[in-house]
Parts: structure tokens; C-alpha cells; sequence
């Protein structure tokens, strides 16, 4: 079983994340931010992952270092489960529609972290949720699990909707990145690594 867990602890958070990229029954999300737990769940749930994530941050200032330290964390699990990446698939990418919105995702298991993120949200807050720190959380897991990752909303004018798009178009590419093919002999590279 791929699996992973890690726990992290700061004057600003303490996180524990566990993820099982062969068992999706299990997602349990606690993170004190109720947008955010739903994101998350989609991602799981979308990218048919198993998701334990539990956190107590500093809300009382706001939600942006409980966000940013879940994307370190959970990006630094999902690169310990996938090992040494022999006969995943590497590459994923997903349109997600949202009622009016359209968002995308494509992902590259590369050993290479990079984000472009292209999305604007008109409303700032989503309950205790900033917005902005969607591009945030991105950041923080594509340079952590080593992920080349591109995420762009399309159109639209629901901010949640668009949220919601990338997140679940984020889940769905990861799910077609971390399958292992039986016809990928070692790593899907002509390095023969993915660092």
C-alpha cells in the first residue's frame, strides 16, 4: 500500500496528515476552517485518495497559516507515499464544469516543483475563508510533493463554483498522475529517475 504520514508542529499549527493512494474509503477532515474541510474533501474524494487531515491553527488571527501549512504537509506526504514513482502514470489533467464555471488542472509528477495558477475571485471571503489563499495552498503543495502544476479558472462568476472547479479538477488529474500502469517498466522518464 502506498501510504504516508506526517505530523508537523509550529508556534502557528499543528497538523497530522495521513493519505492512502489505494484506499479511498476513508476521508476525514478537520481543519476548524468549514470551506476549506469541503475543498478538501472534494480533492479526495475526486482524486479517489484515503485522506486523514487534522488541524488546530491560529483562526483567532486568520486562516492562512493553517491553509499554507496543510499544502506543506500534505504535499510532503503524497511525495513520500508515491515512493520511487516506478509505474505511475506521472501525467494527469482535468476540466472540471461547476454549474457556470470552468476550472483545469494539469499535473506532472516530476520531481520538478512549479506552479502557474491563473484564477481571479471577485467575492474575498468565504465564510472564514480567504480566498486568495487557494493560490496559497496551491503553491505550497505543488512545491512540496514536487508536482509541475498549472491550475486556471476558465470563466465564471460564482466564487465558490470556481474554488470548487479547481479543486475537484485538481483531485481527478492526481487520480489519472499516481496510477500505476503495469506497462511503465521503472519510472515513466528517460532520466530513469524522478527526483
Amino acid at each position: 500500500m502506498r501510504e504516508a504520514k506526517k505530523s508537523r508542529q509550529t508556534n502557528e499549527t499543528g497538523i497530522s496528515v495521513q493519505v492512502s493512494l489505494d484506499n479511498a474509503e476513508e476521508v476525514v477532515i478537520q481543519t476548524g476552517v468549514g470551506f476549506f474541510d469541503h475543498m478538501l474533501e472534494l480533492l479526495a474524494r475526486h482524486g479517489r485518495i484515503g485522506l486523514k487531515v487534522e488541524a488546530k491553527g491560529d483562526l483567532h488571527i486568520d486562516s492562512h497559516h493553517t491553509v499554507e501549512d496543510i499544502g506543506i504537509v500534505l504535499g510532503q506526504v503524497l511525495r513520500e507515499a508515491l515512493g520511487n514513482k516506478e509505474g505511475i502514470t506521472r501525467y494527469g489533467s482535468a476540466y472540471v464544469p461547476m454549474d457556470e464555471s470552468l476550472g483545469f488542472v494539469a499535473v506532472d509528477i516530476s520531481g520538478r516543483p512549479f506552479l502557474h495558477f491563473e484564477a481571479t475571485f471577485e467575492n474575498p471571503k468565504l465564510g472564514q475563508f480567504d480566498t486568495e489563499l487557494v493560490e496559497e495552498f496551491f503553491r505550497a503543495f505543488a512545491f512540496q510533493s514536487g508536482l509541475t502544476l498549472h491550475a486556471r479558472v476558465l470563466y465564471g462568476s460564482n466564487t465558490h463554483h470556481k474554488i470548487e472547479a479547481l479543486f475537484k479538477a485538481l483531485g481527478r488529474a492526481l487520480s489519472q498522475a499516481i496510477k500505476i500502469d503495469p506497462e511503465i517498466k521503472g519510472v515513466n522518464s528517460t532520466k530513469g529517475v524522478i527526483e
